[in-house]
């Protein structure tokens, strides 16, 4: 589809063309990533199924930057999933961690199954983290979610016998600066990998895009208004996916709008204080019925307060929900639908809202970052060696 109505030539001027259209074929990506996750199955689950049957077994989810907070949208859809059994332990730790605090973050002695994400799988931080854990993780397996076929992870970890490497199709593999289908494809594709519940690959695509059909208008009269500081909220898997939401319009605009993520309940103790008459809140609403007691509990006090815009993008609501808010962002899926669920389709509203923003001010969406201190792979990296205190735990 053409994203908002984006003039294709106009956007080829703007330098926004593949931000514009990776964002824009998310929906048709999404279905080419779970067929290939069908076609691929059987070797999935040949890798997987001994593994998951370790009562002991710890899963730590982990990435730099977006690729970070992937594992944490999956973190607690996948704890609740295997989490019956008293010993697994699932966990999102970001590869920066992993690197720079090896001991605080691995254990040796404890089965470990590393879920890699990694758009390009270059990144110095991926590459380590994975070297570490083969140094000081007794019997540790990798699993890799990546989107580049020519990366470093990918070429090191598919031939190897206690490795699985999902490689997504290439659509996935983002050319622009910031990761829009790369984040939503690898998200997927685990989640498709654990079983874990969502929604028919095909009723995500239609809500995906109707919702930026239908909130075009939205949108722009959004990315017109002079907000200064943007704050995301959500609970649960939203929390992750509202540190997402907050990066992109960080590095859409250059930094030139403050971006925040928190939980609503955290949002409180503190950083509550951010708010004033030129900042937007968008309240990610948790279809958890217990949880979200307490995210309407914080929109209607903000919403009471008056000191910011405050938008809610939220599913289907229950038969007996309050009337809907003229702010109230609709998006086309059922009150049932798990959180891990939204998170793909409310992802495409914070990305078409950071692109306009970023367009607004002028800034090259494909390229944003002005100064070039930020690139598209990180750079300027430096992994030094382990200090001999730190022995592989191999030998031991």
């Amino acid at each position: 589809m053409t994203l908002l109505h984006l003039d294709p030539s106009d956007l080829d001027h703007r330098g926004g063309t593949h931000t514009a259209r990776e964002i824009a074929h998310q929906p048709a990506v999404w279905q080419a990533v779970h067929d290939q996750l069908q076609a691929g199955r059987t070797q999935l689950e040949a890798f997987l199924r001994p593994l998951l049957a370790l009562p002991d077994l710890r899963i730590v989810l982990t990435g730099a930057g977006s690729s970070a907070f992937i594992g944490q949208c999956l973190a607690p859809g996948l704890l609740r999933l295997l989490g019956q059994r008293p010993g697994i332990r699932v966990e999102a730790v970001a590869t920066t961690d992993i690197v720079s605090s090896p001991e605080q973050c691995l254990q040796p002695e404890v089965p470990t199954l590393l879920v890699s994400f990694a758009r390009s799988g270059n990144s110095p931080e991926s590459l380590a983290a994975v070297e570490l854990a083969d140094r000081l993780v007794k019997r540790c397996h990798h699993l890799a979610v990546t989107c580049a076929a020519e990366g470093t992870l990918n070429r090191r970890l598919a031939n190897r016998r206690e490795a699985h490497v999902l490689l997504l199709p290439d659509e996935t593999h983002d050319r622009a600066f910031a990761m829009t289908s790369s984040f939503s494809g690898m998200l997927l594709a685990a989640a498709w990998a654990f079983g874990l519940p969502l929604r028919p690959v095909t009723e995500l695509a239609d809500a995906a895009q109707a919702l930026a059909e239908r909130e075009a208008d939205r949108l722009y009269a959004l990315a017109e208004q002079p907000f200064e500081r943007v704050v995301y909220l959500g609970s649960n898997a939203l929390l992750g996916l509202a540190r997402e939401a907050a990066l992109k319009l960080l590095e859409l605009t250059d930094g030139k709008l403050v971006a925040l993520a928190d939980s609503p309940l955290g949002f409180r103790h503190g950083p509550k204080t951010i708010l004033n008459d030129r900042t937007l809140v968008v309240i990610l609403l948790s279809n958890d019925p217990y949880t979200r007691q307490y995210d309407l509990d914080l929109l209607r006090e903000l919403r009471r307060e008056g000191r910011a815009r405050v938008l809610a993008l939220r599913a289907a609501a229950p038969a007996d929900a309050e009337a809907p808010h003229a702010d109230d962002v609709p998006l086309k899926l059922p009150a049932a639908a798990p959180d891990l669920a939204l998170a793909p389709v409310a992802l495409v509203f914070a990305q078409c809202l950071a692109l306009l923003a970023s367009l607004r001010l002028g800034i090259t969406p494909d390229n944003p970052s002005a100064s070039g201190t930020v690139t598209r792979v990180v750079s300027g990296v430096t992994i030094h060696p382990l200090p001999p205190t730190h022995q592989s735990q191999q030998s031991s």
